[in-house]
């Protein structure tokens, strides 16, 4: 492969940076009345929360922890080192917060963790079990809700507790929200960044100059949100580049099916793609990365994580993520003491935007021939020199 043209990546560089300053910008607006961040019990009790998650996702233990450590920063939380359980599974988490933190003001409740554990089964079990509770026994004040599928089952007019949606791919384009301004629902708030994965794109484009890109995602509606094919085809469009498709189970609960499903694709597009984004999905996990990393670099295939520099540790060769969980954290917990304070989390923003963290692994790009040249190493943030395996 051709080496990158240094000068075509500084402006690709600038002006994603400009794009995300404007991001963040918006992020610090004012809210649509003024609300504080205050620590304030709730009659003299304290606040009462609930967690509902579609299934396990390493991501949804990184919200938690980081929006937990906001609020110790906060005041409404001691502070307390969060324990990090193998697979970053929330359950143990969440009973550890129960039992463990101490607060003068909120209450992580016990029995009030809830997973659809990626079966629509108990997703339909879980979702009628958690709004009756919320209409019946009205114990918890606020539920923090993970996903896409935990946002559209709590995002409706079934109920009236606020909920806080975090780590949903595009929540508009999942119509759990009604824009980026509005959520459409007075008890409802969803943090948005409606323009993170055309910036990938535009990004991974300009470096790479590819001009067939494959994705494997599931052909659904839940799965053309999560890759962001809508977006991907906008830009496909302005730029002249083919999408080639290959379509993957994703939203079940037979992981293993799951990523077999991820395997059989990126074989299949390896034959007749020159650059694969690879798109958030059940089928990619610890389990099947280091595979889906051996079938792309043999074949000397560029590759561009959507979720972020782990995987590009674990040998994809870039991403362009947040820096850290911290800055999100701490937006989601100013975000629930606003509505502690009174505030509707209908009146609160949603769009929240972060500067950008480029990762690339220098050895992905050494085994598939791509040269990357001294100014573009020096714009990233993170580089891995070897595969290392998932965490």
């Amino acid at each position: 492969m051709e080496g990158i043209d240094v000068k075509k990546a500084r402006i690709v560089l600038t002006l994603m940076i400009t794009v995300l300053l404007l991001g963040v910008q918006g992020a610090s607006a004012l809210d649509k009345a003024q609300f504080g961040t205050t620590p304030k019990a709730r009659n003299g009790e304290k606040w009462r929360i609930g967690y509902y998650e579609g299934g396990h996702d390493p991501n949804y233990y990184n919200y938690l922890s980081a929006t937990v450590k906001g609020l110790m920063d906060l005041g409404w939380v001691e502070k307390a080192t969060i324990p990090e359980p193998r697979g970053k599974d929330t359950r143990p988490v969440w009973e550890w917060m129960a039992q463990e933190l101490k607060s003068h003001y909120i209450q992580f409740v016990a029995d009030a963790h809830y997973s659809a554990q990626w079966e629509k089964s108990e997703r339909a079990r879980q979702r009628d079990r958690i709004i009756r509770r919320l209409n019946e026994k009205k114990d918890l004040d606020l539920v923090l809700a993970m996903g896409t599928w935990a946002g559209q089952d709590l995002a409706n007019s079934e109920h009236s507790t606020p909920v806080m949606i975090m780590s949903a791919s595009d929540p508009v384009k999942s119509e759990i929200i009604k824009s980026v301004e509005d959520s459409g629902y007075d008890h409802v708030h969803a943090r948005v960044d409606p323009l993170r994965f055309e910036r990938q794109i535009r990004v991974f484009h300009d470096m790479i100059q590819f001009r067939r890109l494959g994705v494997a995602y599931e052909d659904s509606n839940y799965g053309r949100a999560y890759a962001a094919i809508d977006l991907i085809e906008k830009v496909a469009m302005e730029r002249g580049f083919e999408i080639v498709p290959c379509f993957t189970q994703s939203d079940i609960a037979d992981q293993t099916r799951a990523g077999e499903s991820v395997i059989h694709c990126f074989k299949d597009l390896a034959a007749k793609v020159d650059a694969i984004y690879v798109n958030q999905q059940g089928g990619v996990n610890d389990k099947t990365v280091p595979e889906l990393v051996r079938i792309a670099n043999e074949n000397r295939i560029p590759t561009f994580s959507q979720t972020g520099a782990d995987w590009v540790k674990s040998g994809f060769l870039m991403s362009i993520s947040r820096v850290g969980f911290k800055p999100v954290g701490m937006f989601e917990a100013a975000i629930m003491a606003k509505i502690f304070n009174g505030a509707k989390p209908r009146q609160l923003i949603q769009l929240f935007q972060e500067s950008p963290n480029i990762a690339l692994n220098l050895k992905t790009a050494e085994l598939i021939g791509l040269y990357l040249h001294a100014d573009v190493l020096a714009a990233a943030d993170e580089i891995f020199n070897e595969i290392y395996p998932p965490e």
